[in-house]
């Protein structure tokens, strides 16, 4: 039973510790008598953090300092608010909306101007009751004084007799004492000086944030009525705020002149009983979009659009003043949209009405009437257009205008044709333009020069570029930059600002891949794809779209723009021109008629056909050279006479370069040699690519399933798998039996690319995988697999002892005691000098998981092949 009062005691003292924010140092006491568990439990049930009870004051202790500081400081308003705003969503959208213009500055919570002795009294201050005199007497005698203007009015100072001060300006109190001083006391001099002010009580009444009465210092003026008050409210004018003084309306004051322009001449000085009233706001009108202050604005009656500009401070640079758009609501019933010519505000005929809402939007970012440089230029850009200018005005010099990359023999010009910009392309030489020959431009052409490299890494290794300086080098990357950006504006438009059909999205597609095998910035790829593409959009009935391709021995086979007029010489110089193994007699002309039908030309070289008029959709074919072959090379390393690279021709034979090179030497181990290929290279990353993509299918899948035991692959073997294929390198070893191959019985036909890795005589035999200690050992005739198995230490708990393989030393794999694999044969399954044996990890545990096995079975070959390859 005590212990239920004590409880029911407790919990009441706590409430009102709750309640007031003030506990008692009595109430923390009893407090912290309690248990600790109790006390957790009551300050769970009631949301008090306990460690801040230790620290509580009694509610009559304030701090001096404090309350100091909070004198003439604006407390935020909104703090609950943000507090608020930290458990919301950070990805929750946030809708930017105007703010009435200058109540941020009045914000704030409800405070105090309280008197100060800091601050000194104007000369014009008005003496009243409550304030205190300090009086100096000084001469024969010195007396220091402290007296108060008493209810009456009065001043009395001891000695003398009283004085009628409440009224006079504090220049007339000084003036008045030090007469009465002088007067009533010979040799005697004042000095007088306020002590303290007076407190006046103000009400701040109407749409204050906080209207009330409130107690503030007689130097206080309406502003500082408005931040004791907290401000304003949603709803509240700042264009007439009145001061009413008995009665009548002693001062109006427009916040908008000290806000805008710093006019504080209706900001008085308010007397003990002023009444501050805040009327509700006045007609308003939003101003957004291209303007310095976006804000909602309150209007005066009569205000006109240059009174409203000034509120707004302006327009931006970029802001479209021709036709600035104007919502207004008419007869409180509908909207209609206004125009107005914003160009000269003092001019304009519009004014501006309650529920205006004005929108000033950018100028468009196409630039008019100018000639734009896009491609392998030092200066590409916007440039001046005139009439009668020509490329040669553009282009002057073939040093300082293009970037060394840049092609000299193809060039084009994209040109606008109607109102709905369709395009039209010609095509043009810089040679020739540098030479003389005139290519008139016109506006809003776009000049597109090209690099002569596809590319990046070609055109980086240009020999022009090692001359350049660090400084040359930093100006060309920032050209490439800031062209980039430039045709990425083009770019976005054409390509994707558009409709596709399935033709283009085919040019699409293909774009975007080359766009990320590392193309020259201003490659043919790069820039001609969204002109190829806009030519086709604007195909239509009866206009053929305006493309030709070139297939075949050219520097740039790809779709090209067709220029009025191009011909087959045309053709070859947007290709880049002929290849050496180019064939010289005759090329394919292949031909679409608009019936359907597909014709296919055999043309001879000459004159005559290279000024062939080309077509829409024309197909230009450059056959190779009959027998042409590109050079070869195959590469002979480790124990060879002569090592090296050599040149073969295609059909030459292993045996056969072998035999130049001089043969084998004394040490070499032809058992053990290793023959890698590129295309097999390459087949083996995408094998790789393929199985550790599986691998992680699979992986995730079998996560999900309870079929996965504790029995089961634990994470960090699955992970080390994982990381294990992810570090392979492909070889692209092709298995050969080296013996064979010298002694004619079998042969390989070279590739380009082929190297030969002859290794030194083998001594040595490897084990490797889930054996304890991974090692190789001294090749002895007669040890078993077994043995040597028990060498590295035996088998570890996971191990597939029916799944053991040896990787010979020629790369090829035999089950020991076991059909052959990769047809090899059982005679050659026996131990020797230069083979692994490989003990993979046991993958019954994972109902049949054979990727796991398959992925070290990958991992195993191929890194003794690189291992043995890096040993040369």
């Amino acid at each position: 039973m005590f212990l239920k009062r004590f409880f029911a005691l407790m919990t009441l003292v706590f409430s009102s510790i709750i309640l007031a924010f003030n506990p008692t140092p009595e109430q923390i006491a009893q407090f912290k008598k309690l248990p600790e568990e109790q006390q957790q439990a009551l300050a769970k049930q009631y949301g008090v953090d306990i460690s801040t009870l230790g620290s509580a004051t009694t509610s009559g202790a304030v701090n001096p300092q404090t309350k100091k500081e909070n004198i003439n400081s604006i407390l935020p308003r909104d703090i609950e608010r943000e507090e608020e705003e930290v458990v919301e969503d950070p990805l929750k959208p946030k809708v930017e909306e105007l703010e009435p213009f200058g109540y941020d500055l009045f914000s704030g919570e409800p405070t105090t101007f309280a008197p100060t002795e800091a601050v000194s009294a104007p000369q014009g201050y008005i003496i009243g009751v409550g304030d205190v005199i300090s009086v100096n007497l000084y001469g024969k005698e010195s007396h220091s004084h402290r007296v108060i203007v008493d209810g009456e009015g009065m001043l009395s100072i001891p000695d003398y007799s009283p004085v009628s001060v409440a009224g006079l300006t504090y220049s007339e109190l000084k003036k008045l004492l030090q007469e009465k001083i002088k007067r009533e006391a010979i040799g005697l001099n004042a000095y007088v000086s306020l002590a303290e002010l007076r407190s006046i009580r103000v009400m701040v009444v109407g749409e204050a944030y906080k209207p009330g009465s409130y107690v503030l210092s007689p130097l206080s003026t309406v502003t500082h009525a408005l931040f004791a008050s907290g401000g304003l409210s949603d709803i509240a004018s700042l264009r007439s705020v009145q001061v009413k003084r008995d009665g009548n309306v002693a001062a109006e004051l427009d916040l908008y002149d000290l806000l805008l322009r710093g006019d504080s001449a209706g900001d008085i000085t308010l007397r003990d009983g002023d009444v501050v009233f805040v009327p509700s706001v006045g007609p308003q009108v939003k101003v957004e979009g291209m303007v310095r202050r976006a804000a909602i604005f309150e209007l005066k009656n009569g205000e006109s659009a240059q009174e409203l500009k000034q509120m707004f401070g302006g327009f931006k640079a970029e802001a479209y003043l021709k036709k600035v758009q104007v919502n207004r609501v008419v007869d409180n019933a509908v909207s209609s949209a206004l125009s107005v010519d914003y160009r000269n505000a003092s001019e304009t005929t519009y004014v501006p009405q309650g529920g205006d809402h004005i929108k000033v939007m950018p100028v468009g970012e196409t630039i008019v009437d100018s000639i734009t440089l896009i491609g392998a230029v030092t200066r590409p850009g916007h440039y001046q257009w005139k009439d009668g200018i020509s490329v040669d005005q553009i282009l002057t010099n073939l040093k300082t205008d293009l970037l060394p990359q840049a092609d000299l023999e193809y060039a084009i010009i994209v040109r606008e044709r109607d109102q709905l910009s369709n395009i039209e392309v010609l095509q043009f030489s810089i040679n020739d333009v540098l030479t003389g020959k005139k290519v008139m431009l016109q506006k809003n052409d776009k000049l597109f020069i090209f690099s002569r490299f596809s590319s990046a890494l070609e055109e980086e290794e240009v020999l022009v570029n090692l001359a350049l300086t660090a400084e040359q080098k930093s100006l060309q990357e920032k050209v490439k930059l800031w062209h980039l950006y430039e045709h990425s504006q083009f770019e976005q438009k054409v390509l994707f600002g558009l409709s596709l059909d399935e033709k283009s999205v085919g040019i699409k597609e293909r774009y975007l891949e080359k766009k990320a095998a590392g193309l020259a910035p201003f490659s043919r790829e790069q820039l001609l794809a969204p002109i190829n593409l806009k030519l086709q959009q604007q195909a239509s009935v009866g206009s053929q779209v305006a493309t030709f391709e070139v297939l075949g021995k050219v520097k740039f086979p790809g779709i090209y723009p067709l220029a009025e007029n191009a011909t087959i010489e045309d053709a070859i110089d947007a290709a880049g021109g002929l290849l050496e193994s180019a064939y010289a007699e005759y090329f394919e002309l292949t031909r679409y008629a608009e019936t359907g039908e597909i014709s296919n030309l055999r043309l001879d070289w000459n004159a005559e056909t290279a000024e062939e008029r080309l077509q829409s959709r024309d197909t230009v074919n450059i056959l190779t050279k009959p027998n042409w072959q590109e050079s070869y090379r195959v590469s002979l390393q480790g124990e060879v006479n002569f090592p090296g690279t050599y040149s073969v021709k295609r059909g030459d034979t292993l045996h056969s370069l072998i035999q130049r090179a001089g043969g084998l030497t004394g040490f070499a181990e032809p058992k053990a040699a290793i023959l890698t290929r590129e295309s097999l290279k390459e087949q083996e990353e995408k094998q790789i690519e393929t199985l550790s993509e599986n691998l992680r299918k699979d992986l995730a899948a079998r996560s999900m399933q309870k079929s996965v035991s504790s029995a089961s692959l634990s994470y960090s073997d699955m992970n080390k798998i994982m990381a294990d294929l992810s570090k392979v390198e492909a070889v692209g070893r092709l298995v050969i039996d080296l013996p064979r191959i010298l002694s004619k019985m079998e042969d390989v036909v070279l590739q380009d690319g082929d190297t030969l890795y002859v290794p030194v005589l083998q001594d040595s035999i490897s084990i490797i995988g889930e054996v304890n200690y991974p090692s190789a050992h001294l090749f002895r005739k007669g040890i078993s697999l077994d043995e040597y198995i028990d060498l590295s230490g035996g088998m570890k708990d996971r191990a597939e002892e029916d799944q053991i393989y040896i990787i010979k030393a020629n790369g090829s794999v035999v089950l020991p005691r076991k059909s052959s694999w990769f047809a090899v044969e059982d005679h050659q399954g026996g131990l020797e000098a230069g083979d692994t044996i490989v003990v993979p990890m046991d993958s019954s545990h994972m109902d049949n998981f054979t990727l796991w096995s398959t992925a070290t079975q990958i991992a195993y070959q191929l890194g003794i092949a690189l291992a043995a390859i890096t040993s040369l």
